[in-house]
């Protein structure tokens, strides 16, 4: 059942946290208000790149702005979904009585799935009687069924042609078509009816998915390692700070300075160090949300998509997977970022130079242990994309 919840989840956009207003589809695979869009672009042209609010994937701008980014029919759908379904429709005029010569008003208490229109009591009697309407679906406003009966009757028409339904599928153009599309543009191109390329498309979805899937677990075991050099450098940077102390009693009349010399210098060390653990985390995190936010929606479109939400989604979530689970530029940072082995050198005797009576601190990188465990978590994900 689609509950509340979940139509919330998906009908407001991240952007303005507000219910979508005009749902458009980005090539990453998330969607925006087309207004929230618009306000991202207000100086980019067509042919310029725009980066996703949310996960910062760029793409072009068509050649018509920003307004001719791909409609998510699906989003729309549950759109439709939530108006239906919410307290606002529970007290709408009657759509067919209300615009003619009745004095008062009717509320509207169901809505025909094929008529489109929220009808009061009196006239789903009409409704049910005609030979023409007797047996349209009809589902009652506010229900909380009305969001699975609606999602499946819902109406599949071509954008160009508004009276005719979806029924063909370009394998070239990878597209949805109505009849009279086909006939236009399509009549050379190989083609197939869309109920039986949906199985395929759909198979092909859940691979994506398992991929992703992969790619989650990878990036997961990265933020672990990182956590764990975390813990590491900080229990070291405990311990070192106890011995300078304890070294600086000893000698405290003599080389206070040093000592706070010392302690600023190794914080500095795990201050900068800490700097590029967290840069290199937010990177990892941001493209972790990008795979889990992925996935959820490719699984919803799966779950609740119609034929025709499959073959327009297909490509475009094949493509995004393909760049979801490229993780060279990630491994090589985090590579290049090595583990941190901070060390402290105690002095046993007082020098003439008195600047290093406590001792010296060290910081050797070693990038050894980082990439075994880079060729672990290679050999789990080669073993779950195999």
């Amino acid at each position: 059942m689609a509950t509340t919840k979940h139509l919330d989840d998906l009908t407001e956009c991240p952007s303005c946290r507000e219910v979508y207003t005009d749902p458009r589809l980005l090539p990453c695979v998330h969607t925006f208000c087309l207004t929230c869009i618009q306000g991202q672009s207000e100086d980019k042209q067509p042919g310029d790149e725009l980066a996703c609010p949310l996960c910062g994937k760029e793409f072009t701008v068509p050649s018509n702005g920003v307004g001719g980014l791909a409609k998510n029919f699906f989003v729309q759908k549950f759109l439709q979904m939530r108006e239906l379904s919410g307290v606002e429709s529970q007290v709408s005029h009657c759509e067919a009585c209300s615009d003619g010569e009745v004095e008062e008003k009717r509320v509207a208490t169901v809505y025909c799935v094929e008529c489109q229109q929220k009808i009061c009591e009196t006239c789903e009697q009409y409704h049910r009687t005609f030979k023409a309407t007797r047996h349209h679906s009809i589902v009652n406003i506010g229900d909380e069924l009305v969001a699975d009966t609606l999602f499946d009757a819902l109406p599949e028409n071509c954008e160009t042609h508004s009276d005719d339904p979806l029924k063909i599928y370009c394998v070239e153009c990878e597209s949805a078509m109505c009849t009279m599309c086909y006939m236009e543009s399509h009549k050379t191109h190989e083609c197939s009816d869309i109920s039986k390329v949906d199985g395929d498309l759909r198979k092909r979805m859940a691979g994506d998915v398992e991929k992703t899937s992969a790619g989650v677990e990878k990036y997961r075991q990265m933020l672990q390692n990182l956590e764990k050099e975390e813990s590491e450098l900080e229990e070291t940077i405990v311990k070192i700070e106890d011995e300078i102390s304890e070294k600086a009693e000893q000698l405290k009349q003599m080389i206070d300075a040093q000592k706070e010399r010392l302690v600023y210098e190794l914080l500095s060390l795990k201050q900068q160090r800490m700097k590029e653990i967290e840069s290199l985390r937010e990177e990892i995190e941001r493209q972790l949300v990008s795979l889990e936010s992925y996935k959820k929606y490719v699984d919803k479109v799966r779950e609740k998509g119609s034929s025709c939400d499959i073959v327009r989604s297909a490509s475009v979530l094949h493509d995004r997977a393909g760049e979801l689970v490229t993780f060279d530029a990630f491994e090589l940072k985090l590579v290049g970022l090595g583990h941190a082995d901070v060390t402290f050198t105690s002095s046993n005797f007082v020098m003439d130079d008195f600047s290093e009576s406590l001792g010296k601190l060290h910081l050797d990188i070693n990038k050894a242990g980082i990439n075994t465990l880079l060729v672990v978590c290679l050999g789990y994900i080669g073993l779950h994309l195999c």
